[in-house]
């Protein structure tokens, strides 16, 4: 037991739980706590925005598995950062949020920058602290981080009044810790699992989804050998996009509205799915009822709220997903389940597979978004770590760019933020700066978190801008075109800013491609920069992304290219 401030302890506890960095910016509620940066072992990386450093820890925490953690002020500062907290809800990003907050007595007086952050943010986290007494730290700071990492993942905010940061205490800092009503299940179902392989043998055209619990569970490994065992094709949702090598024979995509035209014809013929970690998403799977029209459904989940929310389920499994997909095989090797490699289904699939692949008409030019995505994939090593912003050129890398070495490819999928590729990327970049990492982003995701290239260049996190540059909002600009009989409303950006320009005001690398051989030459120079670097890509902003499922329709009901 040692007495020290509520500051001092807080620091104490993150570096006890394995914290090396926080991402966040000060003010006058928090500085008691950015006092101790000085006199601990942690690495403060200051953002320009907070909003970005909620997205900078969301990054961190998805790459490394481990929460990353985000420093604000109190008011607006705290608000700020609600929009990452709330993107990192809807991914199930392991994060932690500290915020400073009024001093305990002027809570509810309506102080200078005082806000409600606890009841403002209680809807997108997984659980809120605001600590009244200094010796109660070292406890919420343990609870927090087992919130954030275990279960289902999610974002903790933890809020700290100004007095409670000064305040001095004798601190315990505890090994072990009781949060009532908090029990994650993690153990495999055995029996349910046993009839899940039942259904998957007797079904003639069965297919495994496997969504975004997939990755974070790294359940890599066992859900590859689930599907070569038994022969089964493998779709994705955007968010569980990486989950198995796309370049993989029993591989078709990511189905959904922007699926690929393959993933989406076979999931609409199957018979029977293993779904893998997945909420069943309006985007992923079209209209609820068509979907599950002629499926029977294995459900997979840690959470057991996601049972039956949006489809019935024949079978759930609840329980973490790569214990419960081990046990899987380890069942199927001991009643030597195996499939022939050809079957009627296997064949139909390899063929449609080819057919979309000969068939599906892309963009003539040069520089259209399939070719340009698909050089960046050429020169990538596999292991490089992709994020994305939010719009067109999210989809193309959906369909166009192929991610070969599990768990790396990252991106907005639940509430779509744009500008959360960026930070993302930066934050990635801190937990693995051994591999390149690459933002594919648009103008106007970019335009909304660009001043992020400061903390890049500043604390030389030298990470990847792959700019595919359509001087629009090119995805609301496609639904005016083919929604609303091209009324072109509020999407033109114009030619500004100039990015090349723009990068290298803040001491940023900046290369404008406009040919395939420029482009390539552009990667190449990126991956062998030590500075930040942006690659200009302008295209063509009548190029639309397609196949296109629209809402309200089912995946049978693709919009294809003409």
């Amino acid at each position: 037991m040692e007495s020290m401030s509520g500051a001092k302890a807080l620091m104490t506890a993150m570096e006890k739980e394995g914290v090396k960095q926080v991402f966040g910016l000060p003010g006058g509620a928090n500085l008691p706590m950015y006092d101790e940066f000085a006199r601990c072992n942690i690495r403060h990386i200051l953002v320009r925005h907070e909003q970005s450093a909620a997205h900078m820890a969301d990054g961190f925490g998805r790459v490394s598995r481990k929460p990353g953690v985000c420093f604000a002020t109190s008011g607006p500062g705290a608000t700020n950062i609600l929009t990452g907290i709330a993107t990192a809800q809807a991914d199930s990003a392991p994060m932690i949020a500290v915020t400073g907050q009024v001093p305990v007595a002027m809570i509810g007086r309506d102080a200078f920058q005082e806000s409600d952050i606890i009841g403002m943010a209680n809807p997108v986290v997984k659980y809120a602290f605001q600590p009244r007494d200094a010796s109660e730290i070292p406890e919420v700071v343990k609870k927090g981080f087992f919130i954030a990492e275990t279960g289902r993942p999610g974002p903790v905010l933890i809020d700290i009044p100004k007095d409670v940061q000064t305040n001095t205490a004798e601190m315990v800092f505890p090994d072990e810790f009781k949060i009532r009503g908090y029990h994650p299940w993690t153990d495999p179902d055995i029996v349910n699992i046993e009839r899940a392989i039942d259904m998957l043998m007797q079904a003639q055209k069965p297919v495994i989804l496997a969504g975004g619990g997939t990755i974070i569970s790294s359940a890599f490994a066992e859900l590859q050998a689930i599907a070569e065992l038994l022969m089964i094709p493998v779709v994705t949702t955007f968010k569980g996009k990486g989950a198995f090598p796309e370049n993989h024979p029993l591989s078709l995509g990511p189905i959904g509205m922007h699926g690929h035209a393959e993933a989406n014809k076979i999931m609409s013929e199957a018979d029977c799915v293993l779904a893998i970690g997945t909420r069943f998403s309006d985007r992923s799977v079209g209209t609820f009822e068509a979907f599950e029209k002629r499926l029977k459904i294995i459900h997979m989940d840690v959470d057991p709220a996601e049972i039956g929310k949006n489809q019935t389920t024949q079978i759930a499994v609840v329980g973490d997903v790569r214990a419960s997909l081990r046990v899987m095989v380890k069942m199927m090797m001991q009643k030597t389940v195996k499939k022939s490699e050809e079957t009627p289904w296997t064949k139909h699939v390899k063929e449609t597979k080819e057919y979309w692949k000969q068939n599906l008409k892309l963009h003539p030019g040069e520089m259209g978004a399939a070719k340009i995505l698909r050089k960046l994939r050429e020169l990538l090593p596999h292991d490089s770590i992709i994020t994305t912003e939010v719009g067109q050129h999210q989809m193309w890398a959906s369909l166009f760019y192929d991610v070969i070495q599990p768990g790396t490819f990252f991106s907005s999928t639940g509430l779509g933020t744009m500008g959360w590729g960026f930070p993302a990327a930066i934050g990635a970049k801190v937990a693995r700066p051994d591999v390149p990492v690459v933002d594919i982003a648009g103008d106007g995701s970019f335009n909304m978190t660009e001043n992020s290239l400061a903390t890049a260049v500043l604390e030389d996190i030298p990470v990847i801008v792959f700019l595919i540059n359509n001087f629009t909002l090119g995805m609301v600009a496609q639904w005016q075109r083919t929604f609303y009989d091209r009324r072109m409303i509020g999407v033109d950006q114009g030619k500004c800013p100039d990015y090349v320009k723009l990068a290298e005001s803040y001491g940023a690398q900046g290369i404008r491609a406009q040919s395939m051989d420029e482009l390539d030459k552009a990667i190449r120079t990126a991956l062998n920069s030590d500075v930040a670097t942006v690659i200009d890509i302008p295209i063509d902003p009548e190029e639309d992304v397609l196949p296109f499922v629209a809402p309200g329709t089912s995946l049978s009901d693709m919009i294809l290219p003409s």
